[in-house]
C-alpha cells in the first residue's frame, strides 16, 4: 500500500473519531483563550532582508548529481539585466546562491518597439535543480498541485513592477516567455527577494578541531532551521507551511543549541494547547491564518512528543510557569497510553492503528508495534520527569509502575535473545526504528543496546529509516548506547550524503538508495527544506566531544 493511500485510510478513520468527539465537554474551556493570548504575545516580528541574484545558470544532465540534474554557471547578473526576452530567447534560470523564504518582486522595461499586446511570463521557483527540469503536468501527485511553485504573470503596461503575492521558498527561479507581440522586446531592470525569518542571532562557531564535513553539515542544518523558523516552527516553508508537533519537538531541540529563540518554542507550545480538541487531546498540526485553527489530525506519536517537548523546554529554560500552565495538557495525553495498554503490559498497536494515524516514519511496511511500545514508555518517563520539575508527582503517582510494567513486557515479548535484536509484529520484523525506540525507552540495557545496534547493519532485510525524521532517533539511540564513534559516522554518512549531493538545506525525504522517493507519488512536491531534518545542529552542538573533535 502506498503512503498516500495509507494516509487517506487513516485520515478517514480520524475524521470519524473526531466526529464522535464533537459533543464532548470542553476540558480546557477556562484556559483556552488565555493560552491563545499568550501564544499571540510571543509571535515574533520577522526579520526581512533584501536579496539579489548572483548569476545566471543552466540545467545540465549529470548521472552523478542529485536526481540526475545540476546547475552550471551560464552568465553574470549584468547579462540577465541586458538580455531581451522574446520568441528567440524564451527564458533563463537565475540563481540567488542560497535557499530563501519570502516574496519575489521584479521590474520590467521596454527594450525595443511598442507594447501593442500584453506580455505573459511564467516563473517557477525551485529548491533543487531537478524541480526545474521536471514537467509538472500532467500532475501525478497525491497532494494538491497548487503546492508546486509556478506562477503565470500577465503585464499590460511597461515599465511595471510586479510582486508575486504568494510566499515562496527557493534558490533558483526559472523565467519563461509565454507570449508578447513579435515586434516588441522587453527585459528586467530589477529582480529581488524579500527573505524572512524569525532568527536574529548568529550561533557560536564550532571548535577549530571540527572536521570540514561536520562544519558543512552544521551550516546546512542551521540554514534549514532558520528557514523553518517563521512565526511558528514550520515543517517546510515551501509545502505544508504549518505547525506540526513532531517537527516542533525536533526544531526546538536544535534551537536550544543554536538560535536560542525560546519565545518561539513557547508560542508553539501554547498555540498547540489552545487549539487542542474539546476532550483535551492534541491535534497534530495547526494553522495560523486567517486565524489560528487546528486541522483536526489525530496522530498518536505526536501527542506523546508534545509532552517531551514541554519537558525539554522547561528543563532548558527554567520557565516553570509555562510548564505549570500547560501541565494539564501533558497529563491528559497520558490517557492515550492508558487506553491502549493491555493487562499484559503490551500496547494494543493494532487497535491504535485503526483509530489513529500512527506515523513514526515515511516508510511503507514499517511495523509499528516496537516503536509504539517504546515511545509510550519514553513518554511516561519524560512526563514523570516533567512532573518532578513542576512538583506535580502526586498527580501521576501511577506512572512509574506503569512504565515498569510496559518495559518488562516489551523485553519479554520483543527481545530476541538469540540474535540480540528487538522484533516487531507477527512477522518479527527487525527495523532501525524498532531498535531506536527500544533503546531510548530504556527497555534495552546498555550492553543489549550496543549488541543490537552493532548487529543491525548485518541484517539484510532490516527496515531502514525512510526520512531524516526517523534517522534522528537512530542517531539518538547510538549516543544513548555509548556508541559515539558509530553515531558520528552515521551522521556524516547520512546528512553528509545530502551535503555532498548539493543540499543548501536538508530534505524532507532522503533515501540514499532512491533519490526520487516521495510519499506523495511525485518528487518535485517533496519539501527540500524541512524542519525535521535540521537536528544535526542539535547533535553537533550538544555533544562537542563526539562531533567537534
Amino acid at each position: 500500500m502506498t503512503s498516500t493511500k495509507f494516509r487517506f485510510i487513516i485520515l478517514t478513520g480520524i475524521i470519524a473519531l473526531t466526529a464522535a468527539r464533537t459533543n464532548a465537554q470542553d476540558l480546557y474551556a477556562a484556559q483556552r483563550q488565555s493560552w491563545l493570548k499568550k501564544a499571540e504575545e510571543y509571535k515574533p516580528v520577522l526579520t526581512e532582508t533584501i536579496k539579489h541574484p548572483t548569476g545566471i545558470v543552466k540545467l545540465e544532465k549529470d548521472a552523478a548529481a542529485f536526481q540526475g540534474w545540476k546547475m552550471v554557471p551560464a552568465g553574470r547578473v549584468e547579462q540577465f539585466y541586458n538580455t531581451p526576452i522574446n520568441q528567440k530567447n524564451t527564458g533563463m534560470i537565475v540563481d540567488f546562491g542560497e535557499h530563501m523564504t519570502g516574496y519575489c518582486t521584479f521590474t520590467l522595461k521596454t527594450l525595443r518597439g511598442d507594447m501593442d499586446s500584453p506580455l505573459r511570463l511564467k516563473l517557477t521557483f525551485g529548491e533543487v535543480p531537478a524541480e526545474l527540469a521536471t514537467p509538472f503536468d500532467p500532475y501525478p501527485g497525491g497532494l494538491s498541485r497548487a503546492w508546486l511553485q509556478d506562477e503565470t504573470v500577465t503585464v499590460s503596461v511597461l515599465p511595471s513592477t510586479v510582486t508575486i503575492p504568494r510566499r515562496v521558498a527557493f534558490r533558483y527561479v526559472k523565467i519563461e516567455w509565454l507570449g508578447s507581440s513579435s515586434g516588441f522586446e522587453f527585459g528586467f531592470t530589477d529582480l529581488h527577494f524579500k527573505a524572512s525569518t524569525s532568527v536574529t542571532v548568529t550561533p557560536p562557531e564550532l571548535a577549530a578541531t571540527t572536521s570540514p564535513i561536520i562544519k558543512d553539515i552544521d551550516r546546512v542544518g542551521l540554514a534549514t532551521l532558520k528557514e523553518c523558523m517563521q512565526t511558528v516552527y514550520e515543517d517546510g516553508p515551501k509545502r505544508d507551511r504549518r505547525l506540526w508537533i513532531g517537527d516542533t519537538y525536533l526544531e526546538s531541540l536544535a534551537n536550544l543549541y543554536s538560535f536560542k529563540n525560546d519565545g518561539l518554542t513557547k508560542r508553539c507550545l501554547y498555540l498547540l494547547a489552545g487549539l487542542s480538541n474539546e476532550d483535551g487531546i492534541l491535534n497534530a498540526d495547526v494553522f495560523e491564518d486567517p486565524e489560528p485553527h487546528a486541522q483536526k489530525t489525530h496522530l498518536l506519536d505526536y501527542c506523546f512528543l508534545y509532552n517531551v517537548a514541554l519537558k525539554e523546554y522547561v528543563a532548558a529554560t527554567g520557565d516553570k510557569q509555562t510548564g505549570l500552565d500547560l501541565w494539564p495538557v501533558a497529563k491528559k495525553q497520558l490517557d492515550i497510553a492508558k487506553m491502549y495498554t493491555g493487562e499484559d503490559g503490551m500496547m494494543d498497536y493494532v487497535k491504535a492503528g485503526k483509530e489513529w494515524w500512527v506515523f513514526f516514519d515515511w516508510k511503507d511496511g514499517l511495523d509499528k508495534q516496537a516503536p509504539l511500545q517504546g515511545i509510550t514508555i519514553y513518554t511516561l518517563n519524560q512526563t514523570y520527569a516533567l512532573a518532578k520539575l513542576l512538583g506535580k508527582e502526586n498527580e501521576v503517582t501511577e506512572i512509574p509502575a506503569m512504565a515498569k510494567k510496559l518495559k518488562e513486557a516489551a523485553h519479554k515479548n520483543l527481545y530476541d535473545k538469540t540474535t540480540g535484536l528487538f522484533v516487531s509484529g507477527p512477522n518479527k520484523q527487525v527495523s532501525y526504528g524498532g531498535q531506536a525506540w527500544m533503546i531510548l525507552s530504556g527497555v534495552a540495557s546498555k550492553a543489549e543496546a550496543q549488541k543490537a545496534l552493532k548487529a543491525l547493519p548485518t541484517v539484510a532485510d532490516a527496515v531502514h529509516p525512510g526520512a531524516p525524521y526517523m534517522y534522528h532517533y537512530y542517531i539518538a539511540a547510538l549516543i544513548e548506547s555509548g556508541l559515539k564513534t558509530e553515531a558520528k559516522a552515521a551522521l556524516v554518512d547520512y546528512w553528509g550524503g545530502m551535503v555532498k549531493k548539493g543540499a543548501d538545506t536538508f530534505w524532507e525525504v532522503y533515501d540514499p538508495a532512491d533519490e526520487f522517493k516521495s510519499p506523495y507519488n511525485f518528487f518535485p512536491v517533496n519539501s527540500y527544506c524541512h524542519a525535521w531534518s535540521c537536528t544535526p545542529v542539535y547533535f553537533i552542538r550538544k555533544y562537542p566531544e563526539i562531533f567537534q573533535q
